[in-house]
């Protein structure tokens, strides 16, 4: 990967680069065509969370949503790599509740949430789990990040019909589901995406970059999807853009840019420094991989490629991140040095 890979954030402390982040930036329309690119657009990685849009496609095109009376709330969250506030393990054990299953279903593992740490940082968003940590107990799957797409796994199997003690296996009809839906919507052939294991236990997808940007771009364009998909590409996009809270939490850069964007973007992070970004007004899909999986360089990336684009809203003015020199601060607090951008993204021949 390496080899292809460009310098994309530089962190400096004083007067000298301490760091360097490298990486790959594809820009497509929903056909598909290279609009911009840094590094190599067809470096092929693993998709990880950012796909989560994409597979909530056949749980709603099922039925199983409308089935089951789902809220806008839920779907998000069904979206999402959540940071364990209350608001999420409420929408998921809501989910649960609707398709008549516990979280003892859920077979995506336990971890920590997120929103607990820094411990100075807990907030009353996270009650529920901050009250495991006073009382001793150890924490459920439920707070686990992905519990979300789970639970929207389960109500597809239970609407399906199919087996819900296996869902997370790669050969279950769930999981065989989800895979045709990723290669069909990044408009590649089933074979040609690799299946590896996610951190929860389901598949996770592996291609090019550059057919991570074009699922965004048809999410974004969503007449450009298989008919079966066109409204439930709508829904999902709007309700991950109406309840960005959903899809994160607190300090999340992907809430914090689809809340400052209100409604002109709607974006996804994954694991190992993966980032997609997709622009419903202009049918548009960003996908950036930092090759060292460093997501601290994610913000910088992100908004100068958005910058380049003309897709920084007025109404995003507010958003911290948007400052070219993101301060990097010290214990005490003091500004000791900076993050900045230090690419230059190329642009396709014939675009506009």
């Amino acid at each position: 990967m390496h080899s292809m890979s460009q310098a994309l954030v530089s962190l400096y402390r004083g007067e000298l680069v301490e760091s360097v982040h490298r990486g790959h930036i594809a820009v497509t329309d929903a056909e598909g065509r290279l609009l911009w690119w840094a590094g190599d657009p067809g470096c092929v990685t693993y998709f990880r969370s950012s796909a989560k849009p994409i597979q909530v496609l056949p749980i709603v095109a099922s039925g199983a949503v409308d089935r089951f009376g789902i809220t806008d709330t839920e779907l998000a969250v069904m979206a999402a790599s959540h940071r364990g506030e209350d608001i999420h393990i409420d929408a998921v054990t809501s989910i649960l509740g609707r398709i008549g299953l516990t979280e003892s279903a859920l077979m995506c593992g336990t971890h920590a949430p997120s929103c607990v740490w820094p411990p100075e940082r807990v907030s009353a968003k996270c009650s529920q789990a901050a009250g495991r940590i006073r009382s001793g107990a150890s924490f459920s799957p439920i707070f686990n990040n992905c519990s979300g797409k789970h639970a929207g796994m389960l109500m597809y199997a239970v609407h399906r019909g199919y087996p819900i003690d296996d869902y997370v296996s790669r050969d279950s009809r769930v999981q065989q589901d989800m895979w045709q839906a990723v290669s069909d919507v990044a408009g590649l052939p089933r074979e040609e995406v690799v299946r590896g294991v996610d951190g929860c236990g389901v598949v996770v997808f592996g291609m090019p970059l550059s057919g991570m940007a074009r699922a965004y771009a048809r999410m974004s364009a969503p007449e450009s999807l298989p008919v079966e998909y066109v409204e439930p590409a709508r829904r999902i996009v709007q309700a991950m853009m109406d309840h960005p809270e959903m899809v994160g939490g607190s300090g999340d850069f992907g809430t914090d840019l689809m809340a400052g964007a209100r409604g002109a973007l709607f974006c996804k992070g994954g694991a190992e420094g993966l980032f997609c970004v997709g622009i419903p007004g202009k049918g548009v899909g960003i996908a950036v991989k930092i090759e060292d999986g460093g997501a601290r360089a994610l913000p910088s990336t992100v908004v100068e490629i958005l910058r380049v684009l003309g897709a920084v809203t007025p109404e995003m003015s507010g958003m911290r991140e948007l400052a070219i020199e993101r301060p990097v601060r010290n214990c005490r607090g003091d500004v000791v040095g900076y993050m900045r951008p230090c690419f230059k993204l190329e642009r396709a021949s014939g675009t506009i």
